[in-house]
């Protein structure tokens, strides 16, 4: 039997449709079974480790800032600079001269919807590509339970076959067993 006539055959027998009917995933599945090779791979590309050359520098900024801004580090020194900038602000200060944005922190408000309305298509930049990674690494885990299931049906089968053998060749045994004293 040719590669291409395994390759029909196991698609017909596991899966029940020709290969040709298979979708991509099914059809990796059912060639790695065939060419008995490894189902799994990366997500990223076939290395573990990410090539960063591949993703742009924007790409990487935006997971980079998305990684950033979601800290408890950034919130915590964000709140300090806020209450830092309000105590600087304050009527306390006023007196000193140190005030330079007085109490309805107007600036304040202009810096913080700045850094919201730049924050937020970053953030959601990074979100977008991490959804693209989760749905490839989806992908990938449905061809490896596949594989998986595959795998164990044949295993099945053999099994089946191996005590199917067994039990004729018992039944045979006993056949001549009761020949002979009969």
């Amino acid at each position: 039997m040719n590669h291409e006539e395994k390759v029909a055959d196991l698609s017909l027998r596991l899966l029940g449709r020709a290969y040709d009917q298979l979708d991509g995933g099914e059809q990796r599945v059912i060639l790695a079974i065939a060419e008995r090779a490894p189902t799994s791979r990366s997500p990223d590309g076939g290395d573990d480790d990410a090539d960063p050359s591949q993703t742009s520098f924007g790409e990487r900024l935006a997971d980079r800032v998305a990684a950033i801004g979601g800290s408890w580090g950034f919130i915590i020194g964000f709140a300090i600079v806020l209450f830092a900038w309000m105590l600087i602000n304050s009527k306390a200060l006023e007196g000193l001269g140190l005030s330079f944005d007085p109490f309805p922190f107007i600036f304040l408000n202009l810096m913080l919807s700045m850094l919201a309305a730049i924050q937020a298509p970053v953030i959601m930049m990074s979100q977008n590509r991490q959804a693209a990674k989760d749905r490839l690494t989806e992908k990938l885990d449905y061809e490896i339970n596949l594989r998986a299931e595959l795998e164990i049906m044949r295993l099945h089968e053999k099994l089946d076959q191996m005590r199917f053998h067994e039990l004729r060749d018992k039944v045979e045994e006993l056949c001549e067993r009761l020949d002979r004293r009969g």
